[in-house]
């Protein structure tokens, strides 16, 4: 989460070379520090809520800059942030309202995130590098789209199916 606001800036700033770097390393601190965890059965409560909501505000803050860069399509920025809210929002209210409902990442999900943080890096690296794969880049950002889309409906009917299901047996 440290490196987000250095990322953001330098996104701002147009120095894609080194919020690139940036980037890759906040990815490769978040990988280890996911092994050290598993590794040492370091797993804390807490540590299982923070690391997804850090990558979250990582992605987020991410596609939000360059979609205001124009590095990314608004409508990719609209449902990838969307869809995160949707999440969030659904763990609040399960919170505020009592329920006791597990949200699972699905293999979806796990794509998903996977596609995003890719895109990201790769829009991040065609700027820093000036590689010219925009045709590509335009390609990911509708499979980027499509999983957003399925893995936010995925995660809705999660949401309902154990609500249904916890109600129907009250």
């Amino acid at each position: 989460m440290i490196l987000v606001p250095v990322i953001v800036w330098l996104i701002l700033a147009n120095q894609m070379y080194a919020a690139f770097i940036a980037f890759v390393l906040a990815g490769l601190s978040d990988a280890l520090d996911g092994l050290i965890a598993k590794q040492f059965n370091l797993v804390t409560p807490l540590g299982t809520y923070l690391d997804p909501l850090a990558d979250k505000i990582l992605l987020v803050s991410i596609y939000v800059t360059l979609g205001i860069q124009q590095d990314l399509p608004s409508w990719l920025v609209i449902l990838v942030v969307s869809r995160d809210i949707l999440i969030v929002g659904a763990i609040i209210l399960t919170f505020l309202l009592e329920l006791n409902v597990t949200i699972v990442p699905s293999k979806l999900s796990k794509l998903n995130t996977f596609c995003q943080i890719s895109l990201a890096a790769v829009v991040l690296g065609n700027k820093g590098f000036e590689t010219g794969y925009e045709d590509a880049i335009e390609f990911f950002v509708y499979i980027v789209g499509v999983t957003t889309v399925l893995s936010g409906l995925t995660y809705i009917l999660q949401w309902s199916q154990q609500n249904t299901e916890k109600a129907e047996n009250s």
